[in-house]
C-alpha cells in the first residue's frame, strides 16, 4: 500500500490536520457516505443535488485560489493539480478525457468513486452527482484568472452505480 501523496501536517496542540495550509478532516469513508445518503433521503436528490452543486462550486473556487498562491501555479495547471489532488485524497480516480481551453468544456472520467465503492454498481441511479459543482467551479476559476470568463454547467452523464463502465461528467458552456 502506498503512502499518501499529499503532505499532511498535524498541529500538536489542537490536533488539526492540514495540507498546504488548508485544514482537513480525516474520517472513515462509510461515515461520510452514510451521512451524505441520510441528507439526500431527508431533502430529496434534486434539492440536495442543487445544494451540493453550489457548495462544491464555491469550495473548488476557493481551493483553486489558495493552491495557486501556495504552489505558484496558474491557469489550467491549477485545474490539473485539482484533479490530481482529489484523486490522491480518496474521492476516486479522476481523469480529464478532453478539455477545450477556449470555452472550458470538458469530459471527466471517474473510476472507483467512493459512492460506487460503498453502494455498489447496481444502485439503479446516478450517485456521484456531488462532484459536478467541483468541475464547474474549478474551471470557471481558471477562466476568470486567464481572462476567458467561462460560464459553465456540469453534470454526471454516466454513473458506474447505474450500469456504466465508469462515471462520466460533462462540463459545457451555458
Amino acid at each position: 500500500m502506498a503512502r499518501p501523496n499529499v503532505p499532511i501536517e498535524v498541529e500538536p496542540d489542537t490536533g488539526i490536520w492540514s495540507t498546504d495550509g488548508l485544514p482537513m478532516i480525516y474520517l472513515p469513508r462509510h461515515f461520510f457516505v452514510n451521512n451524505h445518503l441520510a441528507v439526500e433521503d431527508a431533502l430529496g436528490e434534486k434539492v440536495y443535488g442543487q445544494q451540493l452543486y453550489t457548495a462544491g462550486y464555491k469550495s473548488a473556487w476557493e481551493w483553486c485560489a489558495s493552491e495557486s498562491v501556495t504552489h505558484h501555479i496558474t491557469g489550467l495547471e491549477v485545474f490539473y493539480h485539482y484533479m490530481n489532488r482529489i484523486s490522491q485524497r480518496g474521492w476516486g480516480q479522476f481523469t480529464v478525457m478532453s478539455l477545450d481551453a477556449n470555452n472550458g468544456s470538458s469530459d471527466i472520467r471517474l473510476e472507483h468513486s467512493i459512492f460506487v465503492e460503498h453502494c455498489g454498481s447496481d444502485a439503479g441511479r446516478n450517485l456521484c452527482y456531488m462532484y459536478s459543482g467541483w468541475f464547474a467551479g474549478s474551471l470557471e476559476w481558471v477562466g476568470q484568472t486567464t481572462d476567458r470568463c467561462y460560464s459553465l454547467n456540469s453534470q454526471e452523464a454516466l454513473c458506474a452505480s447505474n450500469g456504466a463502465k465508469h462515471c462520466l461528467f460533462k462540463v459545457r458552456p451555458i
